[in-house]
């Protein structure tokens, strides 16, 4: 099965680790170095061209940034 991340990206739900929320997961400055990392390596993609709202983590140490809400893209999995 596949979830729909926006802008007619669909990942495979076996390769997503997580899916993660702005404004709770980058408080901390572990997840905002980690993030910094994955950009910095060519590892993300904007899905999007406004603030994202929630970020997605591939198995393949890919970083997906969305503008759908956390919650939303949970409801589409379930």
């Amino acid at each position: 099965m596949f979830l729909h991340a926006g802008n007619n990206k669909n990942l495979r739900l076996k390769n997503i680790i997580g899916i993660f929320d702005m404004d709770t997961a980058t408080v901390s400055a572990d997840t905002k170095k980690f993030l910094k990392g994955r950009e910095k390596n060519g590892m993300t993609e904007a899905l999007f061209e406004e603030v994202p709202k929630s970020f997605i983590l591939t198995n393949d140490g890919k970083v997906y940034f969305s503008q759908i809400s956390t919650q939303a893209l949970i409801g589409r999995v379930e």
